[in-house]
């Protein structure tokens, strides 16, 4: 067994207060044992007894009463059936004994102070807005759509939606509108809500061309609400605030369990959005679990997490309403106008949750932020996820924070909305590792035969349902793209695309995504594996490297890198790059290039682009790569393309000079 010791552990009181032990207490009887005070065994009993967890679940966070029989009346990946015969409404658990003048929801600009809207104002606004949206002829079953920055209005349109059985979908204004019209326009909506401005970094952005735009690309609209000062300014647009200010009575409609709730999207870099369809039940189930007892969140509690409408983070902040708690919308740059604004917005808000990226953690480091000099005294927990976290990174963060600050690290996914692996206010926390699986999702580590293994890389694979798996995918009548995306290798088993670890105690290392491996000479890496060891060198800004299999079993692993303050990738730089590389992870992990880039494409939700660069430097089409309006800086592709084509036009030794150059011989 490992030796290691934990980089934070719970206090005996912290434990015994948690909300988690509150659970196993309650939960225990209907166990037949003991679970409070052991994660692992809480952890076992909710993935062996499926029904026994979920149903559990159900009742200690009182959801309305449900019929008799099992929590998962037909067990199938995909196809589980849940709670058959139930109804609820995600908009009706939202404001369920909710108190008038409490607070309710605070939206934040880079240039206006914090506005509080309480749950009063809430209602009345989701109940004017959803009276309205019934006037313009939406039904349940339609679908209204957003192209929105993260402010009240997404929060107001979502819940008005939600209340009406109908389904919402939402683009957050880092889209272009042709990019939003790759993902909206599938949907065939009824009614579109659309800002006419947006801020970020500083700058007032004017989109009422964009507006303009999407409106005409969605010829299936009936009306567009336009949400700002220049609302006049799209033609024939109604106006937000008027649709806004009436007085009415809200009066969610009760729908079953997996009546579609939401349409969230993939990122799109390899072809079309996927949509994928969540349900109220699941979703409402998923992240009652995921934010009260993972996260601690009780009513009151304040949760910022920074993120754009097009992420699926913005629906994990939007759900801390159904706790009671008050989500923080931020519209802007986390680093505006200084590296330190979001700790800054942290601590005069005092938020209790907090929810960043490992990318925004280490521009912190090497801007020479003190996180202590604005460590809230409310923070309990520092979220972070979005990309893999690295050790080195997380030892600064715990140690700026001290004991008192739980840094929890997540992995999941759009496609279940939440995360498979993560902590929770019990558990020990190692610094590059993920805690634990999180309740109720039966992760494995499958080898190459297909079996679990342990202290070894294997699939992030899940085996059993869990209630917030997509319904269906977007057009996609048979299923195909469904099953397509996550069972082609396991059927019945859930494949995620992962590379994962389990260790000994319990805990999980990820090592980056399976379908970006890095396989040379037979040997499996992840490059997770390689970042972290190079993006902490503070000449290095960020970094990026694939593996390249090449005519004639050749195979090339060039690293790509971005320096700090205009600093040149010379012979001294590289061969640092490549004893960190060495010292930290191993000499197989050593590239065989490395290449100074002028930026790291990512996904407009900020994970690095490994497949489509992988397959750019391989001379694939451009066109059937990737598409430019889901990457953040498009005019990177060409430069990737070019790389690929000049490498290709080497001489016939070119991928034996690769090798040559290469440390390991």
């Amino acid at each position: 067994m490992s030796t290691r010791r934990p980089d934070w552990t719970p206090t005996p009181q912290a434990v015994e207060n948690s909300r988690i032990t509150d659970f196993a207490r309650f939960a225990s009887p209907r166990a037949g044992r003991d679970l409070v005070g052991d994660y692992h065994a809480l952890w076992a009993w909710s993935v062996d007894d499926v029904n026994g967890f979920w149903a559990a679940v159900w009742d200690y966070f009182r959801l309305p009463e449900r019929p008799a029989g099992p929590a998962l009346a037909a067990e199938a990946l995909p196809g589980g059936v849940w709670f058959p015969g139930s109804t609820l409404n995600y908009t009706a658990e939202v404001f369920r004994d909710r108190t008038g003048t409490d607070t309710a929801v605070i939206t934040v600009t880079e240039d206006t102070g914090p506005v509080a809207i309480t749950w009063h104002e809430l209602r009345r606004q989701v109940a004017s807005l959803a009276q309205a949206l019934t006037e313009l002829g939406v039904r349940m079953g339609d679908r209204v759509v957003g192209y929105l920055p993260n402010g009240v209005q997404a929060v107001v349109a979502f819940l008005a939606t939600a209340g009406l059985g109908a389904t919402w979908a939402v683009c957050g204004q880092d889209y272009t509108a042709a990019a939003a019209e790759a993902r909206l326009a599938q949907l065939r909506p009824t009614v579109l809500i659309a800002a006419t401005g947006s801020l970020h970094g500083g700058k007032h952005i004017d989109r009422r061309a964009d507006v303009q735009a999407l409106r005409d690309a969605l010829p299936t609209l009936t009306a567009t609400i336009a949400v700002g000062d220049a609302a006049g300014a799209v033609t024939g647009a109604l106006s937000w605030s008027a649709l806004t200010e009436r007085d009415a009575e809200l009066a969610p409609v009760p729908v079953p369990f997996d009546h579609p709730l939401w349409v969230v999207f993939s990122s799109g870099t390899t072809g079309r959005p996927k949509g994928i369809v969540h349900g109220h039940g699941g979703v409402v189930l998923e992240q009652l679990k995921n934010l009260g007892l993972h996260l601690g969140l009780r009513s009151g509690d304040r949760l910022l997490w920074h993120t754009t409408p097009s992420w699926m983070m913005w629906n994990v902040l939007v759900a801390g309403l159904l706790l009671g708690a008050t989500p923080v919308c931020y519209e802007g740059s986390p680093a505006y106008p200084g590296t330190d604004a979001l700790w800054r917005l942290a601590a005069r808000l005092e938020v209790n949750v907090l929810g960043t990226s490992p990318g925004y953690l280490a521009a912190c480091r090497k801007a020479g932020v003190r996180l202590a000099d604005h460590h809230p005294a409310s923070l309990e927990r520092l979220g972070v996820t979005g990309s893999a976290f690295p050790a080195d990174l997380q030892h600064w963060v715990a140690g700026e924070l001290g004991s008192r600050t739980q840094v929890v690290c997540t992995s999941g996914g759009t496609d279940v909305v939440t995360a498979f692996l993560g902590a929770a206010p019990t558990t020990p926390v190692w610094a590059g590792e993920l805690s634990a699986p999180c309740l109720g999702v039966a992760v494995e580590a499958f080898g190459p035969d297909g079996r679990p293994v342990r202290g070894e890389v294997g699939e992030l694979v899940v085996l059993r349902p869990m209630p917030s798996m997509p319904l269906y995918f977007w057009d996609d009548p048979d299923g195909s793209r469904y099953r397509g995306a996550y069972f082609d290798v396991y059927p019945g088993i859930w494949r995620h695309g992962d590379w994962i670890t389990i260790t000994d105690h319990g805990s999980v290392i990820l090592h980056g995504r399976s379908d970006a491996t890095l396989n040379r000479h037979g040997i499996r890496m992840g490059s997770s594996d390689i970042y972290g060891p190079v993006e902490q060198l503070e000449e290095i800004a960020e970094a990026l490297v694939v593996g390249v299999e090449q005519d004639g079993g050749g195979y090339w692993m060039p690293l790509f890198v971005t320096t700090t303050d205009g600093i040149d990738v010379d012979d001294v730089l590289s061969e640092k790059i490549r004893d960190a590389i060495r010292h930290d992870a191993s000499p197989r992990h050593v590239p065989d290039e490395i290449i100074q880039a002028p930026g790291i494409p990512h996904t407009r939700t900020g994970k690095k682009l490994e497949v489509p660069v992988k397959r750019l430097l391989r001379g694939e089409a451009r066109r059937s790569v990737v598409d430019p309006g889901s990457v953040d800086r498009p005019e990177l592709i060409d430069w990737y393309a070019h790389i690929g084509a000049a490498h290709r036009r080497r001489d016939g030794t070119a991928a034996g000079s690769a090798a040559s150059r290469s440390p390991n011989g």
